[in-house]
């Protein structure tokens, strides 16, 4: 009896142990087997190929990625009739992922099926309502239904928080709505002022960029300097010279300008170069010319710490390669000093202030000969506008112009005043 009870124990146990390991080796292979599924099928589903697009689907049918990426192939080859299974598929599979409800809209769209891809759309936008592409690709399927208040809105979305979408959408903005007014109440936010103003200026749109950028000078928004160069070359160029004006001016505060702001103890800006040179707006302005360099110098110095000293080698020059603009009144008389010293200065004639009219370019004054003076020489004279300039240009020309030059010059406290008398006139003219 005992025997008998020992072999059926012995027995029992064996058929325990061999289920378990049954199950333990089911297991493994369900294992291997779902893993080997999943490799083939990320194997196949990075070939641009439509039977290997399908294998990955039919190998991991639970993947929405793999159906989306099947029903994207298809509509590729112009068959959203097919493609509309996989895209559904996909949302049913994972229903939170924007994107797969968006491509639904596109299919459905291709279909028209309008009914159905504005409820996809709703979708989306409720998985993800803060995603800027998801929001730019919902925009531009509602233009396409010509809902262009809905789409605006999700254009708005994608200017409030994605600036690498910003060109796009404002182009499209505006040939939708070419009303600067009406884009700032509802659609640009003013974060993306910035990039609405250099958009603006890039197409011409003069009237809209002044627009914006009273919106931004009431909120005080601080702005790159690149931007605020753009927008002035603009005015300048399109002779909007009392525009400009005002614009530098209020930029002193938003584009940390302060210090290169015009008075009436001087209408250049930085006169002593004391202050970097901005190459923009109303400072200096600097071009590289082939036998003329420029730098500024702390060793020789007469108004401030520093001069600019500009060397000269050759010829074919025509000037330093240095300008400034100056916004000034009509049939009004200025006057103009200013120091500098000239070393080893080699050639016919020399070089010389002078000031023209910045778009007429005619020469309304022409300084001494800037040579022969190893101390501080002051020069200068006065000049008088035309009725109809407003903005000047000053440079250092070379006179004559083209001639072999050589040597070292350096300029220092410029200075430029509306005439006494013309200040008393005026004067008197406000009372």
């Amino acid at each position: 009896m005992v025997a008998k009870t020992t072999m059926q124990f012995n027995v029992d146990s064996f058929a325990k142990r061999f289920a378990a390991v049954a199950t333990v080796l089911l297991a493994a292979v369900l294992y291997v087997t779902f893993a080997a599924k999943q490799f083939l099928a990320e194997h196949y589903s990075k070939s641009p190929a439509y039977p290997d697009i399908h294998r990955a689907a039919a190998l991991d049918p639970g993947n929405a990625q793999y159906a989306d990426d099947l029903g994207r192939y298809l509509i590729s080859q112009q068959s959203p009739d097919a493609a509309l299974p996989w895209f559904r598929t996909a949302t049913r599979l994972n229903s939170h992922a924007a994107k797969y409800w968006v491509d639904l809209a596109a299919a459905q769209q291709s279909l028209a099926d309008a009914t159905g891809e504005g409820h996809s759309l709703q979708q989306a936008l409720l998985a993800d309502p803060h995603t800027p592409r998801i929001a730019w690709d919902a925009a531009n399927l509602y233009l396409a239904q010509n809902l262009r208040d809905e789409a605006l809105k999700l254009f708005r979305s994608v200017l409030e928080n994605d600036p690498v979408y910003s060109a796009a959408a404002l182009n499209t903005c505006w040939r939708v709505r070419p009303d600067a007014d009406a884009l700032l109440a509802t659609v640009v936010p003013p974060q993306a002022d910035a990039a609405f103003l250099e958009f603006l200026v890039a197409r011409k749109e003069t009237a809209a960029a002044n627009k914006v950028w009273e919106r931004m000078v009431s909120l005080q928004q601080p702005l790159e300097r690149r931007y605020l160069f753009e927008y002035l070359r603009h005015l300048i160029l399109s002779r909007e010279v009392s525009q400009a004006s005002l614009v530098w001016q209020q930029a002193g505060k938003l584009s940390g300008l302060e210090a290169y702001q015009s008075s009436t103890q001087n209408l250049l800006v930085n006169g002593d170069f004391s202050l970097d040179i901005l190459d923009g707006g109303f400072d200096w302005v600097h071009r590289e010319l082939r036998g003329a360099s420029l730098a500024l110098d702390p060793t020789e110095m007469h108004s401030s710490s520093r001069s600019l000293r500009v060397t000269l080698d050759g010829p074919g020059i025509t000037d330093a390669g240095i300008v400034q603009m100056i916004p000034v009144d009509p049939d009004t008389t200025y006057e103009f000093s200013g120091f500098y010293k000239a070393r080893d200065m080699d050639g016919a004639g020399g070089m010389e202030f002078a000031f023209s009219d910045a778009y007429k370019n005619t020469t309304l004054f022409l300084s001494e000969d800037l040579r022969d003076a190893d101390f501080w020489k002051e020069t200068g004279g006065t000049f008088s506008t035309g009725p109809e300039t407003t903005l000047i240009a000053l440079r250092i020309a070379r006179v004559p112009s083209g001639s072999p030059i050589r040597g070292k010059l350096w300029i220092d406290g410029l200075r430029l005043v509306r005439r006494e008398k013309e200040i008393n006139l005026a004067q008197k003219q406000a009372r």
